[in-house]
This record gives C-alpha cells, structure tokens and sequence, in this order.
C-alpha cells in the first residue's frame, strides 16, 4: 500500500523507483528533521525541474519514518523503517505520483493528473493506525497535477491533519495549485546546488561534460543527466548540425528522423526536437541582442554566425509558436509533419 492507493493489499504493485538525497539537500533536510516537534503536516517543496524536489521529499518522508535517526535529523538508512521506505513497501508511506498499477495487465501506467479517488484514498489512509508507530506520511508529487476535484478534497486534511500525519506536496509550477492549498501548507524552496556541485555530482555520474550539460538543462543536474545521455547528445548533433546551415537543410529527411516505433515513441522524439529548437532559438535570440551563447556551448560558432543574420521580430514569434507546440505534447499529433512545420518557418527566418 505504500506505493499506491485504493488496491487490493493481496497484489501488491511494483514499488516506484526511489530516489536518494543528494548533497545539496543534506543541510536543509537534517534541519528540518532534527526539529521533528516542530515539522509542518503540509509541507509544498517547490522549485524548478531537474534539482531534485522529489528526492528531498522522499527522503523528508524516510527520516520522519526512520526508526533510529541520526544526530543530524537524517534517515540512518538501515532500520527497518528505512528499508521499508527505500523498497516501497512501507505500510506508513503512501506517493501519489502520476501513475497507477493497472490490474489487469498487472503494469504501472503513466496517467496526466492525479485524481479525486486517489486523494480520498489517501484521506482514508491517514486516518488509520500508524503500523510502526512513527508516523503516516504521504507525497504528492507532482501536487499541481491533482485535478480539481482532487485538491478541493485534500483541504480538509491539509487544514486539520490526524495528529502524527505529514503531508509533503511536491510542485514546479505552484501557481497552478489553488490558494486554498498553497496557503494551508508551509512553503519551502528546494536547495540548488552551486555550479561546481552540480559538475561534481555529475562527473561521479560518469557525464564527460558537465558544464555542456548543465548548460543545456538551465544549471539542474537532474534534467542534465537526462541531457548528456549519449544516444540523446548524438541526435542533437544531428539536428544542430542541420541547423547550423539553414540553406542547405533538407527538411522532409531530417523531420522523418522522427518517424520509427509507437505513436509515443514518435511524440516523445518530437518534444526533444522541439526543446533543442527552443534552446536554438535561445540562443540565436541572446546573439542577436549582442549577448553570448548560454545553452548550446559546443555551437557557440555557428550561433554567432546566424545571429548576425536573423531579426529580433520574427525569431521571438518563432519561440512563441515552439512554446505553443510544446504544451500541445499531450494530444494527437502527427510528430512528422509537426516537425516539418517549425523546420520550414525556421528556414524562412533566413530569407
């Protein structure tokens, strides 16, 4: 139960990954658990994406259930307690994440939004015994994604919690939680790490070039990881180098590019084109303002080449329209001709 909610306790779902805390997070993690008395029942851990708000959230929820805490307020990582929380199956511990077990093919399933009877599942949840007598405590991560029907029904809980009961929502973009939920719950901003944090961190990671990748992921090494995978670096090159020369592109070759697998696989390709574009355009934008290239280093080049060539006016209409597409992702799209759409107006931008 400690890993979804409302299933039959018989068929236990596969545990969601869990997520160790990272450097960055001890300081503010260990201050807030060694004032255990005083830790907020709502807590809304918020920040941008890729710095690891999650990972600070689970392991807040390991330490409250930890069952010999350390001097500084952390996990100690071994008790029983721990062990229950890192392999999901803590029968004090409920996530709601955005994605359910379905029962019939017995596989997880990404899902858009958390739902109303997820939430009232987890109403019923912390208003049992606590098994192991620490505490209940449930994550919500990402919270902006309960719809609405699901954050009217936490209120209640958020306002009035069952002595013994913490709940830690998780948010990147905490204005589309309603008022009536941020302000029922204690604000703290997720830890950063300094630029050498993040390259070192990577560089244990076996990432080659972290200052690219931090540079690529706007400084969150989370999202970094993600963007120094070598596959993924290899189709940049691929695309970038088909920018770098906008005459010579070839539009309908390098659009089928996306094309090959399921219509996910297909979309999915295509929300990669379309954040490379949105960094491109980035930062042609920033040359052509007399700035320098911020995200694609190893293009510093090209881009200042193309910038000298592109009006402000039409280039800023051009991101808007990839930022459009961008949040258009969830529905039925045709990747390809999605792709050939942006390549053509981005050749136009040249004349």
């Amino acid at each position: 139960m400690s890993t979804d909610a409302g299933r039959d306790e018989a068929a236990p779902p596969p545990p969601l990954p869990w997520m160790p805390l990272l450097p960055w997070q001890r300081a503010a993690a260990g201050a807030l658990l060694t004032r255990r008395d005083t830790f907020p029942h709502a807590l809304l851990i918020v920040g941008p994406r890729g710095i690891g708000k999650h990972a600070l959230a689970l392991n807040l929820a390991q330490g409250l259930l930890c069952e010999s805490p350390r001097d500084d307020g952390l996990a100690c990582g071994a008790c029983a307690g721990c062990r229950y929380a890192a392999g999901g199956t803590h029968p004090d511990l409920l996530r709601l994440e955005l994605s359910t077990f379905d029962d019939e093919t017995q596989e997880r399933k990404a899902v858009e939004t958390i739902a109303i009877d997820r939430v009232r599942a987890l109403i019923d949840f912390v208003l049992l015994s606590s098994h192991r007598q620490r505490a209940k405590v449930a994550v919500i991560a990402p919270a902006e994604r309960m719809n609405a029907n699901a954050a009217n029904a936490l209120l209640k809980t958020l306002e009035e919690p069952p002595a013994g009961t913490f709940l830690l929502l998780v948010a990147e973009a905490p204005g589309r939680l309603p008022a009536t939920v941020v302000s029922r719950c204690r604000r703290l901003p997720a830890p950063q790490p300094t630029a050498d944090e993040a390259q070192a961190w990577l560089a244990g990671r076996g990432v080659p070039d972290g200052a690219l990748a931090l540079a690529l992921a706007g400084g969150a090494p989370l999202l970094a990881l993600v963007h120094a995978e070598p596959s993924r670096l290899a189709e940049r090159a691929v695309w970038l180098e088909a920018l770098s020369r906008p005459e010579r592109l070839q539009v309908p070759a390098l659009a089928a590019r996306i094309d090959g697998g399921g219509k996910d696989e297909r979309r999915q390709r295509l929300a990669e084109v379309i954040d490379w574009l949105l960094l491109w355009a980035a930062d042609l934008a920033s040359v052509a303002a007399g700035g320098t290239v911020r995200r694609n280093l190893d293009f510093a080049a090209a881009l200042a080449a193309l910038g000298t060539r592109v009006a402000p006016g039409p280039l800023f209409g051009y991101h808007r329209r990839l930022t459009g597409q961008r949040a258009l992702l969830a529905h039925p799209l045709q990747p390809r001709l999605v792709a050939e759409a942006l390549l053509i107006e981005y050749v136009a931008l040249f004349g």
